[in-house]
């Protein structure tokens, strides 16, 4: 085989786990360290099945609703951040919690409660049914409006066009937002933009990482969960930036060998919450297919680290169950 036709793959960097993720998981498995199993998570602590299923393999139990956690248990909110309201359920519900929300998601509910505050009517740039937009609208309900994109802000209406403010999801698609920011400023031309960026920074690295791979790929991988949405966002930069052809897949099992058809470079990256086992799986199905030449592109590096949420602290079993018996 020619130089000019060698297989190689191009291998995004930063990828997979994020400061947030690494947190919440480790939050959790802290958690069955410390006070045992069960410890009960109130959705899935990051958007990946395989963390999940190992997760619950430790002891961690996964529930839709707070109200499914019996009186005295623990339970850890998930980091895509909860409304105040299931803070207040925990609570009625004599559970001991620990909040593993992303500090990052967490600035975005204080933005919304300061501007609701003030009286601002505040657009949550995301897509509905996000659990982080939920949660970030529960902070503030009768405040916020949320804008799923450009195409939605014809839809807007606002209480004073002099006093609106823009707030998003973290996970989404930087260009995607600030096309709807850009909207919404034609729409809206005192629109005041949040007092530092919403999206978070590993969202925006790994976008510029796979932009680079993209324009020199022919076909991308993303490692990632179809609930993630930053993961998906992954998939389309790639295609927007010069991918012939992406796909999004769990694991290697997933990949489809036609995808390989006269495809000569394969970039391949992973969302925030995926770890690195799935990613090393993918290039060694890659590498016995003959794309064994990995190159690592790089144009960001990546130092953030985040401290354990506080209550691993304190001895929550002993306050679980002086809830229960209300001393």
């Amino acid at each position: 085989m020619s130089a000019e036709t060698a297989r190689r793959v191009l291998l995004a960097a930063p990828r997979g786990y994020c400061a947030g993720v690494d947190r919440a998981v480790i939050a959790v498995e802290q958690a069955l360290e410390q006070y045992g199993a069960p410890v009960y998570v109130r959705h899935e602590i990051v958007h990946n099945k395989y963390v999940v299923r190992t997760l619950e393999k430790k002891g961690a139990v996964f529930v839709e609703e707070t109200s499914e956690v019996p009186p005295g248990e623990i339970v850890i909110f998930s980091a895509h951040g909860v409304a105040p309201e299931v803070h207040r359920e925990a609570e009625r519900g004599k559970l001991a919690t620990i909040d593993a929300t992303c500090p990052l998601v967490t600035k975005v509910h204080k933005e919304a409660v300061r501007f609701a505050k003030d009286d601002y009517d505040i657009l949550l740039i995301g897509h509905e049914g996000h659990e982080e937009v939920i949660g970030t609208s529960g902070e503030a309900p009768e405040h916020i409006t949320l804008v799923d994109g450009p195409e939605d802000v014809a839809n807007v209406e606002v209480r004073d066009p002099e006093k609106v403010v823009w707030l998003s999801q973290t996970t989404l698609s930087v260009d995607e937002t600030m096309e709807t920011v850009g909207a919404l400023q034609e729409k809206f031309p005192r629109l005041i933009s949040p007092p530092s960026d919403d999206i978070c920074y590993a969202t925006q690295n790994r976008q510029t990482a796979i932009k680079q791979v993209a324009a020199e790929s022919d076909l991308v991988l993303v490692v990632g969960s179809r609930n993630s949405s930053n993961s998906v966002r992954l998939v389309e930069t790639a295609l927007a930036h010069g991918a012939r052809a992406g796909h999004l897949v769990d694991n290697a099992g997933e990949v489809d060998e036609a995808w390989l058809e006269g495809v000569t470079t394969v970039g391949v990256s992973s969302g925030a919450s995926v770890p690195d086992v799935l990613v090393e799986g993918v290039l060694e199905w890659l590498a016995e297919r003959g794309y064994g030449d990995v190159e690592v592109v790089q144009p960001v590096q990546e130092h953030m680290q985040f401290s354990l949420p506080k209550e691993l602290r304190r001895d929550l079993r002993a306050e679980a169950a002086s809830k229960v018996s209300g001393a």
